[in-house]
């Protein structure tokens, strides 16, 4: 894998991590809501409005072009896996913004994912 299609990854990767953070902070401006019919069209109305609901949507857009550029260039078996940096990065934004538990197992789990993608990335 040459350095632009490693870019090309990691920008995907970054941006679907963005993504999901942007969801996250949508749905926590709305709180939780049912699986009923009503309440789950009266969420949607109310998530359609919201900035970081938006914002997500457009970095899974950009994102999505990103990925198929890179598959275009590279394996799908040495990109996808790439993917797994975006739980990494999440992880830790997802602690420092949202407050979410990190614990001693997610840790060791951080590290063998940062091992394993190492480890792809080189062969």
């Amino acid at each position: 894998m040459n350095g632009v299609t490693f870019v090309l990854i990691l920008s995907g990767v970054m941006l679907n991590a963005v993504a999901q953070l942007l969801l996250k902070a949508g749905v926590n401006a709305i709180g939780r809501f049912g699986y009923g019919a009503d309440e789950l069209w009266g969420a949607a109305l109310k998530l359609a409005v919201q900035w970081p609901i938006l914002g997500g949507l457009a970095c899974y857009a950009v994102s999505l072009v990103l990925w198929i550029v890179a598959l275009s260039r590279v394996d799908v078996s040495l990109a996808y896996p790439m993917l797994s940096l975006g739980y990494v990065v999440n992880a830790f934004v997802a602690w420092y913004w949202f407050g979410e538990v990190m614990t001693i197992p997610r840790l060791v789990g951080i590290g063998i994912i940062l091992i394993g993608v190492l480890v792809l990335s080189r062969g």
